[in-house]
C-alpha cells in the first residue's frame, strides 16, 4: 500500500519551532517531489514548500520565506520541513504531497492537483 505518513505536529508558544515528517511507505521517495501545504479552518489548501527529488532545489511561500526550511533524505525515504519563529497564523493542518517527477525543480510549489499522493495530515498550533 503506497502511504505517506506526517508527524511531528503539535502545540508550540509562538516564537517557538517545530520539525514535520514526512515518510513513504509502500515506494521509494527519490522520483517525487515533495510539496507541503496547509490548511486552516475555513481557508484553502495553500503550498508552503516544495523540494525536487535530490534536495537541491527548494521553492518556499512568501509567508514562510526565512522562517521553513524543507529537506530530505532519501535514504531513510523521508523529507522534513523545518518550522521555527512560528506565529500563530501558522496554526493549520500540514500535509506532504509526492509528485512523480525526477526532473522538476520547483520553479513554483506545483498546485494541489498536480500531486500524485497525500498524507493524512498533522496538526499545527502555535498559541500561548
Amino acid at each position: 500500500q503506497l502511504q505517506l505518513v506526517e508527524s511531528g505536529g503539535g502545540l508550540v508558544q509562538p516564537g517557538g519551532s517545530l520539525r514535520l515528517s514526512c515518510a513513504a511507505s509502500g515506494f521509494t521517495l527519490d522520483s517525487y517531489v515533495i510539496g507541503w501545504f496547509r490548511q486552516a479552518p475555513g481557508k484553502e489548501r495553500e503550498g508552503v514548500s516544495c523540494i525536487s527529488s535530490s534536495g537541491g532545489s527548494t521553492n518556499y511561500a512568501y509567508s514562510v520565506k526565512g522562517r521553513f526550511t524543507s529537506s530530505r533524505d532519501n535514504a531513510k525515504n523521508t523529507v522534513y520541513l523545518q518550522m521555527n519563529s512560528l506565529k500563530a497564523e501558522d496554526t493549520a493542518v500540514y500535509y506532504c504531497a509526492a509528485l512523480l517527477n525526477s526532473l522538476a525543480k520547483c520553479a513554483r510549489i506545483y498546485d494541489v492537483s498536480e500531486y500524485n499522493y497525500w498524507g493524512q495530515g498533522t496538526q499545527v498550533t502555535v498559541s500561548s
